[in-house]
């Protein structure tokens, strides 16, 4: 039996949520795009919140849900959590 630690719902999303915390230094297997992505964690996750599950430059969208939710405020390597220190949200904003 595979225990799904994260969930990538759209094949062009580029993170993962957690569905329980994941501790540095582990790998996490995610399944996108119709195939097995295996991702080494740099940081300790909470449970709910994403990482990269590939590489993303500094400027470019963050994709959840076949969605851009943000735009990434810095470099972010694979494996590193995505959350308010290196994404700025572009939802929910009136300027936008």
């Amino acid at each position: 039996m595979t225990t799904r630690k994260a969930i990538v719902m759209e094949g062009i999303d580029n993170v993962a949520t957690v569905v329980e915390p994941v501790d540095a230094l582990g790998e996490i297997v995610v399944e996108a795009a119709g195939g097995k992505i295996v991702v080494h964690i740099c940081d300790n996750i909470p449970f709910g919140h994403k990482f990269a599950i590939r590489d993303i430059p500094g400027g470019s969208l963050i994709i959840k849900y076949g969605e851009p939710i943000g735009v990434a405020r810095i470099d972010i390597k694979a494996g590193e959590h995505v959350h308010v220190h290196n994404l700025e949200s572009k939802r929910g904003r009136g300027d936008q």
